[in-house]
């Protein structure tokens, strides 16, 4: 009778063995504050929507979520710190899709596939073209003309180098045949700075210009997405401009690599009922983005495609570093 408990007990401890396991991955999670690392500086769109998931990531667990702004590189500072940090669950990434291009046009001591555990998709931006009101830029077509006219005159400011509204920028201007004259900046609030101030002649940005629009001293030609944009239902898409691109960029949540897939998994469900609350799908709304869940499966796959597709792009334009 002793000898069947024990093998009993021990049957079941076999059992239990990887349960337990994940039970105490989850269980030491977290055990002190969390660093959220962002792309972009404070102000931008990214950062506040940003600062809402953490406070409501906070409140369901208990624990301080801290938001930490490293904007520059590309938006792949943050992914870049991952690759310095230990794998359990107290530091996190924002993953912009910069990430996914920049083994293509530099040299890099890490790989964005094999360097990052994959943890959950969030959301993706809504993008556009603002000029000033009182420019003579008034539709798109006044901005090819007036960059066909003066070749390499017509300067747009993005997000930065390499940068989402950067590439769509120069694809764009290739397949009209133009030539822009790009200047990039830190964030969205650098780069409304600039326009505002009359220190360049058009934007490339998320929708952070809408109260600038609202305000009357922007005004949008074009924007990226499959439609059109219920603030901005006037204004036309690029596919509807004949130039067959939609770009989101969508981004998410990454850790260091080496995670206990159990704690990748928790660390999902905390963020994934965080980033559903009303409050960050509102705060989403205010910049017309829209909540573009990937568990951790389905966001590495997403990382894989990206990565064969930004290749193609960055030689498309001429970009890719030498071989």
């Amino acid at each position: 009778m002793i000898r069947r408990r024990v093998l009993v007990q021990a049957a079941a401890a076999s059992l239990l063995g990887p349960l337990s396991a994940a039970v105490r991955a989850q269980g030491a999670w977290p055990s002190q504050a969390i660093k959220l690392m962002i792309a972009f500086p404070a102000g931008g769109p990214t950062d506040i929507t940003m600062r809402v998931l953490a406070e409501n990531a906070s409140r369901l667990l208990g624990q301080t979520v801290v938001v930490e702004n490293r904007p520059g590189a590309g938006g792949t500072l943050p992914a870049q710190q991952m690759q310095q940090s230990r794998p359990d669950g107290h530091t996190l990434a924002q993953v912009p899709l910069g990430v996914f291009r920049m083994p293509y046009t530099q040299k890099m001591s890490w790989d964005p596939l094999k360097d990052l555990s994959y943890i959950i998709g969030v959301t993706g931006y809504a993008f556009g073209l603002v000029v000033p009101t009182d420019s003579p830029i008034k539709t798109w077509a006044d901005f090819v003309a007036y960059a066909k006219a003066n070749p390499g005159r017509l300067s747009y400011g993005s997000t930065g180098v390499l940068t989402s509204p950067h590439l769509t920028m120069e694809d764009i201007a290739q397949r009209v045949g133009v030539e822009l004259n790009h200047i990039p900046f830190k964030g969205s609030a650098d780069l409304m700075q600039a326009i505002l101030g009359g220190q360049i002649m058009a934007a490339a940005d998320s929708t952070g210009f809408a109260p600038h629009v609202a305000s009357g001293r922007l005004r949008v030609l074009n924007t990226w997405g499959a439609q059109r944009l219920p603030k901005f239902p006037d204004v036309p898409t690029l596919t509807e401009l004949g130039i067959p691109l939609v770009q989101a960029s969508p981004y998410g949540l990454a850790g260091p690599k080496g995670m206990d897939p159990a704690l990748v998994q928790r660390i999902h469900d905390v963020f994934k009922q965080a980033m559903e609350q009303p409050s960050h799908v509102e705060v989403l709304a205010r910049y017309d983005q829209a909540l573009m869940h990937m568990n951790p499966q389905q966001y590495l796959r997403f990382a894989e495609e990206t990565f064969r597709r930004e290749k193609a792009l960055v030689e498309k334009l001429g970009l890719a570093k030498p071989s």
